[in-house]
């Protein structure tokens, strides 16, 4: 079902996502599956590099943090077997590089938050939080990490 509602958005995961530092893409807890933060990459570059209200605009910002989000969906593909594992999302947590005037986070990974619930249903309904923050690794604009409950 997952698969075919990325199918009829045109999207589809990338790659499992290699770790930029010393630290696993995901580390499993019990029934719980703690996603590490993934920036928008696309092709080995960040997508949309800069800050938001600076250099990158909100419909930008909301394309990369949907990119970052699917990133986080691809390292979750990669522990299970089937997507009829995950029982819902249970947090999502989005940083946002942003200009000192820039308040408008929300907005932004509003995106990766509607994603997510047109993938899951109900189950996509989540915990949230969206932080402003003055530099993210290779100068992304955002970056997304999520916990994930398994069946």
């Amino acid at each position: 079902m997952v698969d075919n509602k990325l199918e009829q958005l045109g999207a589809k995961l990338p790659e499992i996502p290699t770790a930029l530092g010393l630290y696993l893409p995901a580390q499993r807890s019990g029934q719980f599956l703690f996603v590490s933060g993934q920036l928008p990459i696309e092709d080995g570059q960040v997508a949309y590099p800069g800050k938001l209200g600076r250099e990158l605009s909100i419909e930008q910002g909301q394309q990369a943090a949907r990119l970052a989000a699917l990133r986080c969906l691809a390292v979750v593909r990669s522990c299970i077997n089937d997507w009829d594992e995950v029982n819902k999302i249970v947090r999502l947590t989005g940083y946002i590089q942003s200009d000192d005037d820039f308040h408008d986070q929300p907005l932004v990974i509003n995106a990766a938050s509607e994603l997510l619930e047109y993938l899951f249903g109900a189950g996509g309904k989540h915990a949230r939080i969206a932080v402003g923050v003055n530099a993210l690794p290779m100068n992304a604009c955002c970056e997304i990490e999520m916990i994930v409950e398994l069946k």
